[in-house]
């Protein structure tokens, strides 16, 4: 049962209610790779750092916690704050279809919810608790962080392809299906995909710090121990990444042929399509820019050039997203995908020559390389989900309901002007977390000069930068 709505009868506060939620959801998504994947992150150094008993190692991961659970903080505000703008601009589709798809953002608050408590005691039992014990303690933090996604990547999904329910004559879903409204068709390949990214993310990002001190002359172990594990973690997962995207892509192509018509810029149904990398769509069809690579598309949907790809024009002007919406969905495909081409020639990269030669390469080059792939990495999370959104338009719940028809009745003036303070009160919390990041940052800098080199008379054992331990009595000159 689906309602006609024309251009002309789209509400002015589409716009801002729009505008919005992408500016929160943006925001928020810079620190989803560190909340999902840096709690797995400082476990495996932790665990390195026990196993061997390397100080260095348990220094790093004990810095990496209170990194953690700062970003952890800022993390729960701005999810919270998007949690409350489901309900308050968009009421129509949260009235409708809380009932089907709302488990999904309580498996979320949940998952919120132990995560918090397990952070607190993981913070805690740094000198507190048995290195043993603290340990294990911890080891379920990386599976809260997992559930997380999982609820609102359910969410997600089912938006993208709801299941789970049946319409009665009024249009309303009745007869749910919890399981199938949670494990639609797209759930499963859209929720690895993200985890890989956000294990990708996280890893580049985290490594690229130390990349960048590499770079400044820092070549103590200190710095090649933080640079190596986060790097190698996302190094592994970067081609298992790739190949999960390409996955995914195909089940968009077959189960969302007009959201994969927009991120690939096809007007008309036909097969020998060509890809192009890039490129502008026009109201009437026609193509300017880009590299047009005759029959790519098919053969990248269907493993060859007969594969029938449908194009825009294979539904109605209402149900499919405009040219500028394709345009920005297919830039926003192709940087994604040209992003993780390039990371995954710098994971061989590392490979080849811990492969061959059993070191890190020694040339500059790499590590700027490396400084780069973090930030690179969270523009190709933003393109991703930029992707996603604006291919599915003009619907909220694909083919079920539009984001006109979902979007609230509140004047859009008062949308704009709260839009405009929660853009300042972002800038502030973000300010605060960068403040906050870069005294932790000094601190941590004088604490290791303060620890310096000894005297050669000195023991090893003392308090020294690569010896002092997170667990034992604080020694005199503790850097922490």
């Amino acid at each position: 049962m689906h309602m006609v709505l024309h251009l002309a009868d789209v509400p002015p506060q589409t716009l801002p209610a729009r505008s919005m939620m992408a500016f929160t959801l943006a925001t928020h998504i810079i620190l989803v790779p560190m909340g999902v994947a840096l709690p797995l992150i400082t476990l495996i150094m932790h665990g390195y750092g026990l196993r061997r008993g390397d100080a260095t190692a348990l220094l790093l991961a004990r810095r990496w916690s209170a990194v953690m659970a700062v970003q952890f903080a800022i993390g729960v505000v701005t999810g919270t704050v998007l949690s409350f703008e489901f309900g308050l601009l968009w009421p129509g589709m949260m009235g409708r279809w809380g009932d089907v798809f709302g488990i999904g953002f309580g498996v979320e608050a949940w998952a919120f919810f132990l995560e918090a408590v397990l952070i607190a005691i993981y913070l805690y039992g740094w000198r507190r608790l048995p290195s043993r014990a603290h340990f294990l303690l911890g080891l379920p933090l990386p599976l809260t962080a997992l559930l997380g996604a999982f609820g609102i990547l359910a969410a997600n999904s089912w938006m993208n392809t709801p299941r789970g329910f049946i319409l009665d004559s009024a249009g309303n879903p009745v007869d749910v299906n919890i399981w199938k409204a949670i494990f639609t068709p797209m759930f499963g390949p859209e929720y690895w995909h993200f985890v890989f990214a956000m294990f990708v993310t996280a890893g580049y990002v985290v490594a690229g710090v130390y990349a960048v001190g590499w770079l400044r002359g820092r070549r103590d172990r200190y710095h090649r121990l933080g640079f190596t594990v986060p790097f190698t973690l996302a190094a592994v997962c970067t081609p298992v990444q790739f190949v999960l995207g390409d996955s995914i892509a195909r089940q968009v192509f077959h189960k969302q042929p007009v959201k994969f018509a927009a991120m690939e810029i096809v007007w008309k149904t036909d097969t020998h399509q060509p890809e192009y990398l890039f490129g502008r769509l026009h109201p009437n069809g026609t193509i300017s820019g880009g590299i047009r690579i005759p029959q790519l598309d098919s053969i990248l949907a269907g493993f060859h050039a007969y594969t029938k790809v449908d194009g825009l024009t294979s539904v109605p002007a209402n149900d499919r997203p405009t040219a500028t919406q394709a345009t920005i969905a297919h830039w926003a495909f192709d940087t994604m995908v040209g992003i993780g081409s390039l990371l995954v020639l710098l994971a061989l990269w590392y490979a080849a020559m811990w492969l061959l030669r059993r070191r890190l390469p020694g040339t500059p080059w790499f590590f700027r390389c490396a400084a780069v792939a973090g930030l690179a990495s969270v523009v190709a999370v933003e393109c991703g989900w930029i992707a996603t959104e604006v291919g599915r338009q003009p619907w909220i719940v694909y083919q079920n309901m539009r984001v006109a028809q979902a979007v609230t009745a509140t004047r859009s003036t008062s949308l704009w002007i709260t839009f405009g303070v929660v853009v300042v009160v972002y800038v502030f919390v973000f300010g605060s977390f960068l403040a906050v990041l870069l005294k932790m940052r000094s601190r941590w800098r004088l604490a290791d000069r303060a620890g310096g080199p000894l005297p050669p008379k000195e023991t090893p054992e003392t308090d020294t930068p690569e010896t002092d331990t997170p667990y034992g009595p604080r020694s005199s000159r503790s850097r922490l």
